[in-house]
């Protein structure tokens, strides 16, 4: 991995979505967005994203994703499962990064998205996300989230946002040389 250069910092607060609408081009190969103390307003939501080609609005762009997770419970119950209601395949919905957060004070999420080559006019865009959560039913949750961007035009903006509801949070974009 290269080094990262902060290009931006977005901060939520009880806001319905984090649009970043610049500083997505052809100056880094790799963006990573690096994002702590995501906390919905509303108990038992996702957090996710979506994408917009330059040019295009609506965050609505074709994406085909998979996603396994891992849980321990403070009850010491713990699991591998495969998240098939999060998977799209050929979808257009919010990527999902987490799955059922819950809205208490203790409860928020964590993590990092990658998104690579989003300026080429040639090739998919592929992504990665690694998500620590603490789940709505008092559990940790690690989610795991690839896949790429059915796109050949270039990609230039993003958003975050929750299934439903505001949230709060930080969210910074880094470009990786």
């Amino acid at each position: 991995m290269g080094i990262p250069t902060l290009i931006s910092t977005s901060t939520a607060s009880n806001s319905s979505s984090i649009d970043i609408t610049s500083g997505i081009d052809s100056t880094y190969d790799e963006y990573m967005f690096v994002f702590t103390d995501i906390n919905p307003a509303t108990d038992s939501v996702d957090f996710g994203f979506q994408v917009n080609v330059a040019g295009q609005s609506g965050f609505n762009e074709v994406m085909t994703t998979t996603t396994p997770m891992v849980y321990h419970a403070e009850s010491d119950t713990s699991g591998l499962s495969y998240e098939t209601n999060h998977d799209q395949a050929q979808g257009t919905a919010i990527a999902q990064l987490t799955d059922d957060g819950g809205n208490g004070s203790d409860e928020s999420c964590a993590g990092i998205l990658h998104l690579f080559s989003p300026a080429s006019t040639t090739y998919v865009k592929h992504f990665y996300s690694k998500v620590s959560l603490y789940h709505k039913n008092s559990r940790a949750d690690m989610i795991l989230l690839a896949g790429y961007i059915n796109a050949t035009g270039a990609v230039d903006e993003i958003t975050f946002k929750m299934s439903s509801g505001n949230f709060d949070g930080v969210i910074q974009m880094y470009g990786i040389a």
